[in-house]
């Protein structure tokens, strides 16, 4: 059984890869290689030990698209292909709303072209609302998104709905990721930003590497134990892990289902700062930076629903998030 991964050379595709490989499951990969590199798909299949068939294609080219669904005829598609940098997606919104509603309305219309009836969309804790409450069940409030990349998450999960609505055949499952961390821990594939990094952790490891000078806190005066924000760091091998169990739930089910894909718990960006610090030996030095528009005090899963209905629960530490992501950064001091 041949699942097509579109955007697997990027960060959690890659690690999603290998898992499905572990699973017993046939991969197929299509990347433009916009922000990623082949050689995560080399190493993917070095430590999965398989072939993994890779199609360079951009995944809203229709005839390019069309062709791939020819060859592969999958029985699934795991929708990883869009920008996701939340500060590029304010200064060029129609860049991030042409490419993550293309990318996703051709793989939708390939699908039914081809007769594909599971699908599986990576989306995003952004999409829930700035008033709910924490922690955020499926059922809290959505919509008034930050930015535009947010709001490309919603709407494309509205559109995938639709289409399962509009299809009793059809299966959907809308994973909403909270901050995935780490890296495999072979140290041979990991986050590998373009450019300055948006999230934190590539940041701390860029910093404990000597990339970058040092950390921007942004704001210490939030109503949380130490000040900063609170986020719900999630090892991105259980995120991977998560998708397999998704995968599974999809080729047996319709319509469409929404999942949490967190720990449940808070940890402030000084904890984090500091737990790396513990992992790697490394002191990272940092400054308060101030807040930045539209970031919330506390965000943070409750994963109830994934553990009760797909079997899954994250089980990697804080400390192993941090102790495999300096690994794969110290291996890789410039990445790819």
């Amino acid at each position: 059984m041949t699942i097509l991964l579109a955007g697997a050379a990027g960060y959690i595709g890659s690690h999603t890869a290998i898992a499905l490989a572990q699973a017993g499951y046939d991969v197929a990969i299509v990347d433009d290689f916009s922000n990623s590199s082949p050689e995560a798909v080399r190493r993917c299949e070095e430590l999965a030990g398989v072939k993994m068939p890779l199609y360079q294609a951009d995944a809203a080219d229709r005839a390019a698209m069309e062709d791939i669904f020819a060859q592969v005829r999958p029985a699934a598609v795991i929708h990883f292909a869009g920008f996701k940098a939340v500060g590029e997606s304010v200064a060029k919104p129609l860049k991030y709303y042409r490419n993550n509603l293309d990318t996703t309305l051709t793989l939708l219309e390939c699908m039914a072209k081809a007769g594909t009836k599971a699908f599986i969309f990576s989306s995003s804790a952004t999409v829930y609302g700035a008033r709910a409450a924490v922690p955020y069940t499926e059922q809290s409030e959505t919509g008034g998104c930050t930015n535009p990349y947010g709001w490309t998450k919603l709407m494309i999960e509205q559109i995938a709905a639709d289409t399962a609505k509009a299809d009793p055949d059809m299966s959907v499952v809308l994973l909403r990721y909270f901050n995935p961390v780490g890296a495999h821990p072979s140290g041979r594939i990991g986050e590998n930003p373009s450019g300055v990094p948006n999230n934190l952790m590539p940041y701390i490891t860029q910093v404990a590497v000597g990339r970058l000078p040092q950390l921007n806190v942004f704001g210490d005066d939030y109503p949380t134990p130490d000040g900063t924000g609170v986020r719900d760091y999630i090892h991105v091998c259980d995120l991977a892990e998560g998708h397999v169990k998704a995968l599974e739930y999809a080729l047996e089910h319709k319509g469409t289902e929404v999942f949490n894909l967190g720990t449940g718990h808070g940890v402030s960006v000084l904890e984090l700062v500091h737990a790396f610090e513990r992992a790697s030996g490394v002191k990272i030095p940092y400054r308060i930076a101030p807040r930045r528009a539209g970031d919330l005090a506390e965000v943070y899963a409750d994963p109830a629903k994934a553990e009760r209905v797909l079997g899954w629960k994250a089980t990697r530490t804080v400390e192993d998030m941090c102790a495999d992501s300096w690994r794969w950064q110290s291996n890789n001091p410039n990445g790819y």
